[in-house]
């Protein structure tokens, strides 16, 4: 797909969708900045990517601090003088039935889904811009797609989400003079950790690698035509 020598930020990188994309976009050749808020997760992912072959580079923090990810830009950017693809994965959900959710929730959902893609996408534009090309490639949820079923507890997560897929499509927009391409990919029930907290009588139907496989093909040249777009992973079929 394209990924020799590119250089990709993956957030969320230490567990779930976001480590499954590492691995892969490694495997084919990428050189990826793993990042989480979690040290000791995102060394032992490099260290299974530097056993297979590939190349990486550690930096730990918080999405939905802005020190944190303009240093994180600045360590890429110093490292390996570019960056060509932004995978936003990091998320954290909290259930919790509407009438009872505090303000102090709320905020921390809404910071690291909605907020920390905002400071990512807004770092990645910033260089992207000079560079006159980069790939950006948000993840939201069907939770955050009208019509989709909802479920009790998570508002402040079916919002965010939403935001995501919002601020996406304006990012395509505004991206298009630069050579920036923008895309959202909103899947179901993937077996992760996060949806055993969130729903646990779903039956997860896609795995992170099998999502993985999907996300690499839109940050390689066969997926330029998608920028724009929310695409719905209706994985139960």
């Amino acid at each position: 797909m394209n990924m020799q020598d590119r250089v990709a930020i993956i957030t969320g990188a230490g567990r779930g969708i976001g480590r499954a994309t590492a691995q892969l976009f490694a495997r084919e050749g990428a050189r990826v900045a793993l990042f989480s808020r979690t040290r000791s997760e995102l060394d032992e992912v490099l260290r299974e990517i530097t056993q297979a072959g590939g190349q990486g580079l550690v930096v730990a923090g918080d999405v939905s601090h802005e020190e944190d990810v303009q240093q994180l830009f600045r360590l890429v950017q110093a490292h390996y003088g570019r960056v060509d693809i932004l995978v936003n994965c990091a998320a954290i959900v909290a259930v919790r039935p509407f009438r009872e959710m505090d303000t102090a929730i709320w905020d921390q959902v809404i910071d690291i889904n909605l907020r920390g893609t905002f400071l990512c996408c807004r770092e990645a534009f910033r260089l992207m811009a000079a560079q006159k090309q980069g790939v950006i490639i948000n993840l939201s949820s069907l939770s955050g797609v009208k019509g989709v079923e909802k479920f009790p507890g998570l508002s402040a997560y079916n919002v965010s989400k939403a935001g995501v897929a919002g601020l996406t499509e304006i990012l395509a927009v505004e991206g298009k003079a630069d050579n920036i391409r923008v895309c959202a990919v909103s899947p179901g029930a993937v077996d992760t950790a996060m949806l055993r907290q969130a729903a646990p009588h779903l039956q997860a139907d896609m795995t992170p690698e099998e999502l993985a496989d999907i996300l690499l093909f839109l940050a390689g040249d066969s997926g330029k035509k998608f920028s724009g777009s929310n695409i719905e992973l209706f994985t139960n079929a």
